[in-house]
């Protein structure tokens, strides 16, 4: 919508006219000292838009008529000025100087526009008495013709719902079987259902008993309503009853009937009790199982646990599960196996967070340096390192058979020689060999 589109057609093709002859009107009134900046004051007749003189404005040589006239106003004092107005004209000033934002939702409506009540307040703020005022006014208030009536007729045919009858087939057997089921109770009755294979006819816990059994013999009812299996309460695991500090000690002395530590789901262990075991461990040939699963280890203790493995020759299985160790602590416990010879199993699954998939991948590359890990307890996420994790622990099991065979020197080859001979750094003998000799 354009600025002069409330106005008639006379009006705009008048307004085109005076647009045209609008800058010799402005040159014409030079002469004349009271020249106003208020240019819709040339057409006082009409409500001419205030921003339908901008394009006369651009005008470069309008442009250069006003910084001329506004030249001698630069010297004019302003506080003189200001005195010789009256107060209605002080109030209009103050007005049109307020700058106020009337689009910004931040303020509040009062803040957003300029007050202009001259009313004095009739008192203070009711507010049942204005929403009784403005019920009144909504009820004195003519409501709105609807341009079509409501009569409150119907049309169309209204929906009648259809009920089929069930048609009922007679169906007739021999004279024996209508004796019979006519004698029969409602146990017979769920027998025969049963041998039919007719299972909707019974109840869950009548059709599992029928089919289990050889001998049908129904415990409920033809009737029966369909009950419910009994539960079937399953006891709690009993705590772990280990002695911590007495365990501890034990380890530090080197026990030789101390074979496995069982920590598991001990919550109160603290991280520094934890810490003592790993440094235990580091002296410690006794020992060959260490499982601290649920005890909220973090990886302060993971870091322990990894000094513990470079220099430890007799843990043969490390079950850290179900702790609070991130991917640092993880990929520490990993490249300790780099210094270790003798474990054999490595559990490190079900953390409180995921380890990411550079950790995986960094997991990976660690297992396929090491020879000796034959378990490695992980959920991969990623099929690439899980794939090359398989193979790096079968990898390891195929050389565990390897050492598991004949006194002799004669094996089976389950690898290649090659890959035998790099790992083990010297050569083998095949037993095919070894008869040809004989």
């Amino acid at each position: 919508m354009t600025s002069l589109d409330w106005h008639s057609r006379e009006e705009e093709e008048y307004f085109g006219s005076c647009h045209r002859t609008l800058v010799s009107d402005l040159f014409g009134r030079v002469g004349n000292e009271k020249v106003s900046l208020n240019l819709s004051n040339l057409f006082p007749q009409h409500r001419l838009p205030r921003d339908y003189f901008l394009p006369c404005l651009a005008i470069p040589s309008c442009q250069v008529f006003f910084s001329k006239e506004l030249e001698k106003y630069r010297d004019v004092d302003e506080d003189e000025l200001l005195k010789q107005l009256t107060d209605e004209e002080l109030r209009q000033l103050e007005l049109e100087l307020d700058e106020l934002d009337q689009d910004d939702a931040g303020l509040p409506a009062g803040h957003r526009q300029k007050d202009q009540t001259k009313k004095p307040p009739t008192g203070t703020f009711q507010r049942d008495d204005l929403l009784a005022h403005l019920e009144k006014e909504a009820k004195e208030h003519p409501d709105k013709q609807d341009p079509v009536p409501y009569t409150g007729e119907k049309r169309g045919k209204a929906w009648v719902s259809q009920t089929l009858d069930p048609v009922r087939e007679e169906v007739t057997l021999e004279p024996e079987l209508e004796e019979a089921l006519a004698i029969a109770n409602d146990t017979e009755l769920c027998d025969i259902a049963a041998i039919l294979g007719m299972h909707t006819l019974m109840s869950n816990q009548q059709y599992y008993d029928a089919i289990g059994s050889s001998t049908i013999i129904s415990k409920q009812g033809f009737n029966s309503i369909i009950q419910y299996t009994q539960y079937q309460s399953v006891p709690d695991e009993q705590p772990n009853s280990t002695d911590v500090a007495g365990t501890l000690e034990r380890v530090r002395r080197n026990d030789a009937d101390l074979r496995e530590v069982n920590l598991n789901n001990i919550k109160n262990i603290p991280g520094l009790t934890l810490r003592a075991y790993a440094e235990a461990l580091k002296c410690n040939t006794e020992v060959q199982r260490l499982c601290i699963v649920g005890t909220q280890s973090t990886d302060l203790v993971a870091f322990a646990l990894a000094d513990m493995l470079k220099v430890n020759t007799s843990l043969h299985s490390l079950n850290v599960e179900s702790n609070f160790i991130t991917g640092a602590g993880i990929l520490a416990l990993v490249e300790s196996l780099q210094f270790n010879t003798t474990l054999l199993e490595l559990k490190i699954d079900n953390q409180s967070q995921a380890v990411g998939n550079r950790v995986e991948m960094e997991m990976a590359r660690m297992l396929e340096q090491n020879s000796t890990l034959l378990k490695f307890g992980y959920r991969f996420t990623q099929q690439g390192p899980r794939l090359r994790c398989s193979n790096a622990v079968m990898y390891n099991n195929d050389l565990a058979r390897v050492v598991r065979s004949h006194s002799d020197g004669s094996f089976t080859l389950t690898l290649s020689v090659p890959k035998l001979e790099k790992a083990f750094k010297k050569k083998f003998k095949s037993k095919s060999n070894t008869k040809d000799k004989a």
